[in-house]
Order: structure tokens, then C-alpha cells, then sequence
């Protein structure tokens, strides 16, 4: 059998784009495994574990499991706490588009609370307002800082009158379960 040159030229385009075609599939799969490997998106990796968390006295506040999920790009939270019933969760994400972190609180009270910022100095720190029951609003900052590699330190702060005065609302220490 003898192959024509025009139809073996046909053969290696054929053979050579296949084969340029199953390389760029496997970047494409590739960068669909890890969307979120920027160094930003790392930002809050320091609170991932399993952590005891006690109040500014050491008395126990509750527990907490910190997970990735999607990919690595959610930072989950499971919040419980030792005092009462209350549970609840957090899902926090880099927002790449807008350069933000966000994340979404829910709890079994009800409560949605939304939050935006930074990590900058060393503190991831989130701004957020929600209605107040009262009337008017209420502006809620939480910030989380690694204080060492078993350490996070997490305060949350509520302002009613536009961020003049704070008041802590929960201040805790996180301590990795080991």
C-alpha cells in the first residue's frame, strides 16, 4: 500500500492537532482544579482547623471547624457553642473580580449578616451593615488575627451610630485542637 503525499499530509495536521487539542484540554482541566490557587485566595488559610474557642477570661465560648471546600476556594465555617444552642455558619470566598473578601453568616436565630474587606497588617478585617431592630442600622466589623500557628484571635465589634464608637460584641480565642 502506498500513501499519497497529499493524503499524508492530511494524516500529521489531523494527528498533530489532536494532539494539540489534548494538551490544551488538559490545561483547561488543570485550571479548572485549582481556580483559586493566587496567593490572594490564601489569605485566610491561617484559620483552617479544628479549634477550642475560650472568652477574653478562658472560660470555654464554644468550637469551631474551619474546612476548604469547592475546589479550595470556600472557607467554611461550623461555629457551635459550648453556652447554649446556638450554632451557626460562615462562607467566606475572594471575590478575584472585585478584589474583596465576602463572606455570608447564618446562624439558627435567623440571623444573615454579609460582610466585605481585607486582610491587611496581618488581619483579615470584614465590614458590614445590617437593619437594626430598632430602627436605623447597625455596622458590624469582624477581624480574625493569627497569633501564632495555634492561635486566631477573632473580635467582632457593632457600631449604631456609623462607626464613631464600637462595642465588642464576641471577642475570641481560638485554639487549635491538636
Amino acid at each position: 500500500m502506498q500513501i499519497r503525499p497529499l493524503a499524508l499530509s492530511l494524516l500529521v495536521v489531523l494527528l498533530t492537532a489532536g494532539f494539540v487539542t489534548g494538551l490544551s484540554a488538559q490545561a483547561d482541566s488543570t485550571a479548572q482544579q485549582q481556580p483559586c490557587a493566587d496567593p490572594k485566595h490564601r489569605q485566610f488559610d491561617f484559620w483552617i482547623g479544628e479549634w477550642d474557642v475560650t472568652n477574653p477570661q478562658g472560660q470555654p465560648a464554644g468550637r469551631s471547624v474551619i474546612t476548604q471546600t469547592l475546589n479550595g476556594c470556600v472557607i467554611h465555617e461550623e461555629w457551635h457553642s459550648a453556652a447554649s444552642p446556638f450554632a451557626g455558619n460562615s462562607y467566606n470566598i475572594y471575590d478575584a473580580a472585585r478584589g474583596v473578601w465576602h463572606q455570608s453568616w447564618v446562624d439558627n436565630s435567623g440571623l444573615l449578616l454579609q460582610l466585605e474587606g481585607q486582610f491587611h497588617n496581618g488581619k483579615m478585617v470584614l465590614v458590614g451593615e445590617r437593619p437594626a431592630q430598632a430602627g436605623g442600622s447597625v455596622l458590624n466589623r469582624i477581624s480574625w488575627e493569627r497569633i501564632s500557628d495555634h492561635e486566631v484571635r477573632q473580635l467582632w465589634e457593632s457600631s449604631a451610630d456609623g462607626g464613631e464608637t464600637w462595642t465588642v460584641q464576641f471577642d475570641g480565642l481560638y485554639s487549635r485542637k491538636r
